[in-house]
């Protein structure tokens, strides 16, 4: 199964999967709206804006595992990211990253090596997972690391010219 297959809800509560972002580059972030690095919603939206029209998407999954960080409803996620951060970006449902129920779709993701050779749990909110177009190469990022580093941005521009 790849990542596209899996079945998850949009943050609205429709039923669907990735498949839309077949053959895009896309930046996969677990996000929280009352943490540290809450203001990186700036950067991955304007990465999104920036870089949407060449075949580039930003996917944020809303995650209450660290310290209850994104405590609120689909609704109030939505409200908060679409008033603070002017997010345009899918949103999904909010999921679990680590442990017993954790999204399939981060099954997959937490195998992935960052560059310290690194796999294994997500470390806390805003690790960043940068899919080319045929979902064959996954680069890992560390939550520090800001959406706009020139790692990340390199190699989106990279995975969008194949």
């Amino acid at each position: 199964m790849s990542i596209y297959d899996i079945e998850i809800n949009t943050l609205a509560g429709e039923s669907t999967t990735l498949e839309e972002f077949r053959d895009k580059v896309i930046l996969v972030v677990n996000v929280a709206s009352k943490c540290g690095l809450t203001p990186q919603y700036t950067k991955l939206e304007e990465i999104h804006e920036k870089y949407k029209d060449q075949g580039f998407s930003v996917l944020g999954f809303p995650c209450n595992q660290f310290l209850g960080q994104e405590p609120g409803t689909a609704e109030e996620i939505a409200n908060f990211c679409s008033t603070s951060y002017g997010v345009t970006f899918p949103l999904f449902e909010k999921i679990e990253v680590n442990g017993e129920n954790r999204n399939p779709i981060y099954s997959i993701l937490t195998e992935v090596k960052d560059n310290e050779g690194q796999d294994g749990d997500i470390a806390w909110n805003f690790e960043k997972f940068l899919i080319n177009r045929t979902g064959n190469t996954i680069l890992r990022f560390r939550p520090k690391t800001e959406p706009d580093d020139e790692g990340i941005i390199s190699h989106i521009e990279e995975f969008l010219k194949k």
